[in-house]
């Protein structure tokens, strides 16, 4: 708790509450970008790694 009023400017327990709710709900409702293919502009082929790789040995 002590933690949690440090990252934050809430001044009660009922407002620290109120925030981590809100923040948990948000969280949970967003969407992974994974999950949208075609949306979000991520070729389905995209590999991350290769890409990396590639920069490193160039």
């Amino acid at each position: 708790m002590e933690a949690a009023f440090r990252c934050t400017s809430v001044k009660s327990k009922k407002e620290l509450v109120h925030l981590a709710l809100k923040e948990f709900v948000d969280h949970h409702q967003r969407k992974d970008l994974r999950e949208l293919p075609g949306r979000a502009g991520i070729r389905s082929d995209y590999d991350h790694k290769a890409l990396r790789e590639y920069r490193h040995n160039t």
